[in-house]
């Protein structure tokens, strides 16, 4: 699984998770959800929601990707 990598690492288990938007703004992700559809003939018989906030506190420049 992708996210197997992060979860292992004690630097990525204190991280703040954030979502960047096409726009460029950096979101706080406030929830996650695991909901069920109940359409008839649905492919798809579940969905992941994210929602999202400002963020709460100013987040320094970032220095690089890891």
């Amino acid at each position: 699984m992708m996210l197997d990598k992060f979860l292992e690492s004690p630097t990525s288990q204190a991280a703040r998770v954030q979502i960047q938007l096409p726009s460029g703004e950096m979101m706080d992700i406030s929830e996650i959800s695991l909901l069920e559809n109940r359409l008839l003939g649905s492919f798809e018989t579940h969905r992941l929601v994210i929602k999202v906030e400002k963020p709460v506190g100013a987040m320094g420049k970032i220095i690089r990707k890891l």
